[in-house]
């Protein structure tokens, strides 16, 4: 392929890249909860036509909100996972650590949690009460309050033992000017550690592959990690790449700007490489529960790195920020080529989450 080719394919992309996605469906589908391509389309084509407002606009993994002059930040989630217990956790501590998390990389310091669980008639009351107990010990590690909650039972079959809803509420950190739009070519693109566990953990849990490898979830509250990239300064834009991956996350940051990522340069640990290898799977777009993408400010970078690896040791600098091609993220691969890492099409892990 020429050089000239490659433009014009990227040229072809670009165009259909553009066009805001719309939701065509006559009925929801799986793949409408995956955090891809169908996602976005129910979300702009439905939802934010809605209930528009400045701030569904502009939202990220929380909305912003003031009172009293005091600025704050508010997420809301629902857990679904399947099975309810897993390699290195279990829907409880998910539940929590999924929710502060989503205020961390919106640059707010979580606070409260509101807690509300759908049970399925049947469910143990011994499985109640580790849940219970998992949510309590999240909690405590991620320094948050529960403080309202609510409780429905649905007909046997109808739940899947259980469901969790939250709410989370955090102050937001002075430090935190974040915003896709401040995004400018030479940030770089930095990575908390290795990708892909949570979701080949729940994967091989449902013991539906042949597989057996040493993978456990990595969930985990992140607001640590934050608060260390926030006092190495810089920060432009944080997200954590859970339904979808990395590969989503960046195809939502890189709206108005292009990206390139150093395929070579992702951490990925043996075997998750190797399970998804065997499924055909990317692990860029294989969820994670306790990682998160930064994009810095280039002279911000090895400081930012610095701080990510003190939490963990596996962050790395994935790629940077470019002007071209506009809305695009492209891989470098290990031979030298490039291809295009398109947004996340279909649903290969449903109920990761």
């Amino acid at each position: 392929m020429t050089v000239r080719d490659e433009e014009r394919i990227l040229e072809i992309i670009e165009t259909a890249r553009s066009k805001k996605p719309k939701f065509r469906e006559d009925r929801i589908n799986m793949a409408h909860g995956a955090g891809g391509k169908s996602t976005q389309g129910l979300i702009e084509g439905v939802f934010l036509p809605a209930f528009a407002s400045p701030t569904l606009e502009t939202l990220g993994d929380a909305g912003a909100f003031a009172v009293d002059g005091v600025d704050l930040a508010l997420t809301t989630d629902s857990f679904v996972v399947r099975p309810l217990c897993f390699p290195g956790g279990s829907i409880g501590d998910l539940a929590v650590n999924g929710t502060v998390n989503d205020l961390a990389v919106a640059g707010a310091r979580p606070v409260a949690l509101s807690l509300s669980l759908v049970l399925e008639e049947g469910l143990p009351a011994d499985d109640l009460r580790a849940e219970v107990d998992a949510i309590a010990r999240a909690a405590e590690a991620a320094e948050v309050k529960i403080i309202a909650g609510d409780t429905k039972v649905v007909e046997r079959g109808h739940a899947d033992g259980m469901y969790v809803c939250t709410a989370g509420v955090g102050r937001r950190d002075a430090r935190a000017q974040l915003s896709p739009t401040g995004l400018r070519p030479g940030d770089r693109v930095l990575l908390s550690g290795t990708i892909g566990e949570h979701g080949t953990a729940i994967m091989l849990a449902r013991g539906e592959f042949d597989l057996d490898a040493d993978i456990v979830s990595d969930t985990r509250a992140l607001w640590p990690a934050v608060d260390a990239l926030l006092d190495a300064g810089g920060v432009r834009a944080l997200r954590d790449a859970t339904r979808g991956g990395v590969a989503s996350v960046l195809n939502e940051l890189a709206r108005g700007v292009g990206m390139l990522v150093r395929e070579a340069a992702v951490p990925v640990k043996p075997a998750v490489a190797g399970a998804c290898e065997l499924l055909g799977i990317d692990p860029l777009y294989v969820a994670n529960e306790g990682k998160l993408v930064a994009l810095v400010a280039p002279e911000c970078a090895d400081a930012a790195l610095d701080a990510l690896k003190r939490f963990d040791p596996d962050a790395a600098e994935i790629g940077e920020v470019r002007a071209e091609p506009p809305g695009m993220v492209l891989v470098e691969t290990a031979f030298g080529g490039r291809r295009v890492m398109d947004e996340l099409v279909g649903d290969p892990l449903p109920r990761i989450c």
